[in-house]
């Protein structure tokens, strides 16, 4: 995957990002709010050595004084120490709980002792580090004193330790950015996680190198689609020039391969095969070509309910030699004509797989300038492979969302078995354009908004005039 590629993934997926991102935040405010505060108070001792007269006795003064230093800095945590502090101050914990919040240092090539005492009180905090800072002078010269009467150093503070104003953890700034970092580190990996996982096709980029033919259509999803699947109530919208634009790369793919019919197949149900059947049927018929709809999903027909047509004769009634084509064939709105279904049989891939269908698409072919055929889809049952035999062309629909590459795969794999031709791919359900003008198709599809829209602009033009009285 390139970086255009991770970034299509995030776009895709922003909400999982979205949703890492809130549990970080509000885990981070969970986290502050259910923390004791602890403040911090510092002091600072300075420790001197007897002068000597020379230089050589000043340097080596200086290095006696770093010595002492560091090891004063491991006697502050013994109990001599901090025992003294927790009876002036009357704290209630051991010399080695107190040691577990005091932290002792010498910073480099210095004479300085820095004392950090953290506790949950402000003012506790203060006392005990200078507390601590008077017990280590006591200590440090009584045992400097043990063997001589003069010590050879002095201690005194240089910082007394002051009142903290705000406390040092937890942090607030610290912890929201680590929790909304943590939450967006988290999101982005769920959703790389949930990508990696989702087999489902997205878009042109997710079809299998299998599938060999172009994508000829991308149809937008219309939550109207299922109450009106015909385009006669919106010539206009942004879905009929999308099927417009399928019959132009279908008449591009039939002038280089002399299509004369055509299967529309799916990999599984419910993915728009019938409707993508009728509706390019309608876009060709506006073009002038001769075109009839054959319905030979002999299982779950929808053409004859889509058109409003009867279905009592059909495909299965002239196969069986029941009734001629010429009586079975309808004609609907706009020069279509449509051959139902008709009454359903026990056996359909059998009568779908006889010589009487070959012949039959055969003689619409001679008639008609195209013969689209909607068909089962390929998993679940074979009619829509027998067809293909039969037909010069197959074009593949595929839902957005709910395909799988794998179905994709199988499907393409069911077709090579039979010799069949896939002219082509259909997308269909894909979002919108982003950047697809919101006004754009809007003269036939939601005129009444387009009218409020320009006298909302034309009232802002006209000048004001005073109300009457």
């Amino acid at each position: 995957m390139g970086p255009v590629d991770y970034l299509r993934v995030l776009r895709r997926r922003w909400r999982m990002i979205a949703s890492g991102f809130a549990l970080g935040l509000i885990g981070s405010v969970v986290f502050l709010s259910g923390t004791t505060p602890q403040y911090q108070a510092n002091s600072q001792l300075f420790v001197s050595t007897a002068r000597g007269e020379g230089t050589a006795e000043l340097f080596s003064g200086s290095s006696f004084g770093q010595q002492r230093v560091k090891t004063y800095a491991q006697v502050v945590a013994t109990p001599s120490v901090l025992d003294p502090v927790i009876a002036k101050l009357g704290l209630t914990e051991t010399a080695d709980q107190l040691a577990s919040r005091v932290v002792v240092s010498a910073p480099l090539d210095t004479v300085l002792l820095d004392i950090s005492v953290r506790d949950e009180d402000a003012g506790r905090a203060a006392a005990i580090a200078t507390a601590v800072g008077d017990s280590l002078i006591q200590v440090i010269t009584k045992l400097e004193t043990a063997t001589s009467d003069t010590s050879p150093v002095a201690v005194s503070f240089v910082r007394r330790a002051t009142v903290p104003d705000k406390p040092v953890f937890p942090s607030v700034p610290l912890t929201l950015g680590a929790g909304v970092l943590g939450g967006l580190v988290l999101g982005v990996g769920a959703a790389l996680v949930r990508n990696a996982a989702d087999t489902r096709v997205r878009g042109e980029a997710d079809l299998p190198r299998s599938v060999n033919g172009a994508v000829l259509g991308e149809i937008p999803f219309d939550r109207q689609a299922a109450q009106n699947p015909t385009l006669l109530r919106s010539q206009q919208s942004s879905r009929a020039e999308a099927f417009r634009k399928l019959r132009t790369n279908l008449q591009f793919v039939s002038a280089v391969g002399e299509l004369r019919s055509v299967v529309i197949t799916s990999s599984m149900p419910n993915e728009g095969k019938s409707t993508t059947a009728v509706n390019l049927a309608l876009t060709l018929v506006d073009s002038g070509m001769k075109v009839v709809v054959v319905d030979a999903d002999l299982r779950q027909p929808r053409i004859a309910h889509y058109l409003g047509l009867v279905d009592t004769v059909g495909l299965t009634t002239v196969l069986l030699d029941r009734i001629g084509l010429d009586e079975a064939l309808q004609r609907w709105d706009g020069g279509l004509h449509v051959l139902t279904a008709g009454e359903l049989p026990p056996n359909p891939s059998e009568l779908l797989g006889s010589p009487a269908t070959s012949k039959l698409i055969g003689e619409l072919e001679t008639r008609f300038d195209l013969v689209i055929i909607d068909s089962p889809p390929l998993l679940p049952v074979t009619d829509a492979a027998l067809l293909a035999r039969c037909a010069t062309g197959v074009l593949l629909v595929t839902a957005i969302g709910r395909t799988t590459r794998d179905q994709l795969e199988r499907s393409v794999r069911a077709l090579e078995t039979v010799c069949a031709r896939v002219v082509g791919t259909v997308l269909n359900l894909t979002p919108a354009p982003s950047g697809q003008e919101p006004g754009y198709y809007r003269y036939g599809g939601t005129p009444g908004r387009a009218r409020f829209t320009w006298w909302r602009r034309t009232r802002r033009a006209l000048p004001r005039v005073p109300d009457r009285q």
